[in-house]
């Protein structure tokens, strides 16, 4: 079973965060991850940069990973 924890740590080797979440039940997860490595890219190219921080594990070990994601700037005007 998958901990929040690893993937916290998964993310956060892969990608610069200022503020980053993970929850899950073991195989189903959601991240609300704020990254200055977003600033002028559009949500797909932002998630894409998380699944690459994550690489190998959404295949073998993440069932499923829902994300919220913002550049600082974003996060700042929430």
């Amino acid at each position: 079973m998958v901990e929040a924890s690893s993937i916290e740590r998964s993310i956060r080797a892969g990608l610069a965060c200022t503020h980053l979440e993970v929850h899950g039940d073991g195989a189903h997860f959601e991240a609300l991850v704020v990254s200055p490595e977003f600033s002028g890219l559009n949500r797909v190219r932002q998630h894409q940069l998380v699944y690459a921080a994550l690489g190998e594990r959404m295949r073998e070990e993440i069932h499923a990973l829902s994300m919220k994601t913002f550049s600082p700037e974003e996060w700042a005007t929430r």
